[in-house]
């Protein structure tokens, strides 16, 4: 049986795994800090969910190739998905915009993504660190959907007008369900659109415009919230996959 690996940060959606995980009769294994002890390295089944910050140097440890969406994924997205103007850049040559822009790094939270002009750019990184540059548009709500071998899995509501849904248990409309997952199955079901096998995609509804593509996240480190942690589980565990 597969043995989960969790970090030593005690979250809501790491405790909803390792309940959904013994369920299932796995193993499971908390990190007891930032490094692997050598019992778990190189396990037949691992399979890593934790921070994006920890996770090159724990999934090396573990034998895991930890994959994340390339880094141009989203502005190479047909325009039909994304329903706005955006493009791969660096930190320094967006520092001489004078118009706002949502700017954000591509696959990590080095540092917060919101809408900046280029004097507002925080300081104290790479000049030459790749960020994604977009129009700026207003999200009516957005939905994280988990995603294996291009076949929907669970999804939930995460964002309403820009906010954590949170006060709302991250409830969903039935007509916000049906659109949303009508939306994402076209773009499963385009082969235009690469994906790996195991994934999440976040989708939402632009006023004005309609439903279209926020991003791509890793499996192996995306938030629940409302998600079916057993279904969330499945996808997870393929997205640890062996061999660095």
């Amino acid at each position: 049986m597969p043995t989960l690996i969790l970090t030593p940060r005690h979250t809501d959606d790491a405790q909803a795994l390792w309940k959904a995980a013994s369920r299932q009769g796995w193993s499971i294994e908390r990190l007891p800090g930032w490094r692997v002890p050598d019992r778990l390295r190189d396990l037949d089944d691992a399979v890593f969910y934790g921070e994006a910050l920890f996770a090159p140097q724990i999934g090396a440890a573990l034998g895991l190739r930890l994959d994340n969406p390339p880094e141009d994924w989203l502005p190479a997205l047909p325009p039909e998905y994304r329903l706005r103007e955006i493009g791969l850049s660096t930190l320094g040559a967006q520092r001489a915009r004078t118009t706002p822009a949502f700017v954000k790094p591509p696959n990590d939270k080095s540092f917060p993504a919101r809408v900046y002009t280029g004097a507002e750019l925080p300081l104290g990184y790479d000049e030459d660190m790749p960020v994604l540059v977009a129009e700026v548009v207003r999200w009516r709500c957005e939905l994280r959907c988990f995603v294996l071998d291009r076949r929907l899995r669970t999804w939930s509501l995460y964002s309403r007008e820009g906010d954590l849904a949170r006060d709302s248990g991250f409830a969903s409309s039935d007509e916000e369900d049906a659109q949303a997952t009508a939306f994402l199955q076209r773009m499963l079901d385009d082969p235009r659109v690469a994906l790996p096998r195991a994934c999440v995609i976040d989708v939402g509804y632009i006023e004005d415009r309609g439903w279209a593509c926020v991003e791509q996240n890793a499996a192996w480190g995306a938030g629940l919230y409302a998600c079916d942690a057993e279904q969330a589980l499945e996808v997870i565990r393929h997205a640890s996959v062996r061999g660095r």
